[in-house]
């Protein structure tokens, strides 16, 4: 996972924000997709692609924390 701690924090911070508030107008897709998922109509797979394309950003800034924070750096 050393790609991860390769990345700038600013990078994935800058992609968080974009991917995750995209489209700004009239709700980011990030929040239209996760009240699909709670509501049991996200079946279709260009939906399900789309929440983790947005999601991705989010979970790589997780993981590159939390090994920050553990200091799990080799």
């Amino acid at each position: 996972m050393q790609f991860i701690d390769n990345i700038p924090l600013t990078v994935l911070i800058f992609l968080c924000l974009l991917l995750g508030l995209a489209p700004f107008v009239p709700e980011p897709h990030l929040v239209e997709k996760i009240r699909m998922l709670f509501h049991g109509s996200l079946k279709r797979p260009l939906d399900i692609f789309d929440l983790f394309y947005h999601l991705t950003p989010f979970i790589l800034l997780a993981i590159r924390l939390i090994r920050m924070k553990t200091g799990n750096r080799q």
